[in-house]
Parts: C-alpha cells; sequence; structure tokens
C-alpha cells in the first residue's frame, strides 16, 4: 500500500478516516466478487472462489495485550507478496498486525476498531491490492487495463515503463 504519494482513486474521498463500513463497499465494489459467510456469519469476500478480504472470529492467537481477551474485531486482507506483509505489519504508524499463525500466508491483520488510524483512500488501496493478489491473470488484466491510473502502476525509475508487479 503506498501510504505517500498515491494519487486518489476515482470516486474515493482521501479525507475521512476509514471505516468497517467502508469494507464492505469497497469489496463489493469490485468486480466478480461474491460475500460468503463463515459458520458464525462473519463475511468473507471472494474473487473467483479465492478469499481477499475477510472478517475474523475472535481466535487465541489474536489477543488484546492489556485484558488477554480475543480480539473480536480482527480483518485479514491479502497481500501480494511477504515484502508487502512486512512493509505493512513493520510501519510502526501504521495499525497493521499479524500473528503466528498467519506465518508465510501473504495477508496482513487490523482491528475494525483501529480503521480509523488510516483513511479511506489508503483502505481502498489495500482492499483493491487484496483483490489484485487473488484474482485471477485475466481478471487482474482486464481491471488493470479498464483502471490505468490506479496505484498500483509504478513508474520504473531506471526506464520510465510502467508496471504492475506481474511477470513479464
Amino acid at each position: 500500500m503506498a501510504r505517500e504519494s498515491a494519487p486518489t482513486l476515482h470516486g474515493v474521498a482521501a479525507d475521512r478516516r476509514a471505516r468497517v463500513e467502508d469494507v464492505h463497499e469497497l469489496a463489493l465494489g469490485l468486480p466478480h466478487v461474491t460475500v460468503v459467510h463463515g459458520a458464525r456469519g462473519n463475511p468473507v469476500y471472494q474473487v473467483g472462489g479465492k478469499s481477499f478480504v475477510f472478517f475474523r472470529t475472535p481466535r487465541p492467537d489474536a489477543v488484546d495485550a492489556a485484558t488477554g481477551e480475543r480480539l473480536p474485531d480482527v480483518i485479514v486482507f491479502w497481500v501480494e507478496s511477504e515484502a508487502d506483509k512486512r512493509a505493512l505489519v513493520q510501519d510502526e504508524a501504521a495499525p497493521f498486525f499479524t500473528t503466528p499463525h498467519f506465518d508465510g500466508h501473504h495477508s496482513v491483520l487490523v482491528q475494525g476498531s483501529r480503521l480509523g488510524e488510516i483513511t479511506r483512500q489508503e483502505l481502498a488501496e489495500l482492499v483493491q491490492e487484496a483483490w489484485l493478489a487473488q484474482a485471477s491473470a485475466r481478471r487482474r488484466a482486464a481491471w488493470l487495463a479498464a483502471n490505468p491510473t490506479t496505484p498500483f502502476l509504478e513508474s520504473d525509475e531506471e526506464d520510465g515503463d510502467r508496471r504492475t508487479g506481474q511477470e513479464d
């Protein structure tokens, strides 16, 4: 998630804090998304049968440090790579975390109650990046072609080419 210089996504207000409702709206706004519900009714957003955002039920690996109580509002977002995960988790200004349960898994966690620490714009990037990480190559290419001004296309400083993070 490019936190400093990403352009504003079309139709996404960058000047307000993110809310849990925004996760639902942004995920449903992407193409080919279905929602399934876990055993406890928690929403799981999928593209092509692959989860990209889900609301996790309280688990013993994600607990409040002060009380030891299981966190009731953890949201999981897929990321493209382990490097992306590390960048988000190691950013002390960001609310993202992980647990040993997610070691080796390309995802980050955030408490819904802490989403207000990022902007709606930043959340939109995170949701879209999660979708891109799980979408098929065909769907990803079609979406990127239709959305050429999103922050997912970066300039390669050496040769000026645009890249999508996909292998050539």
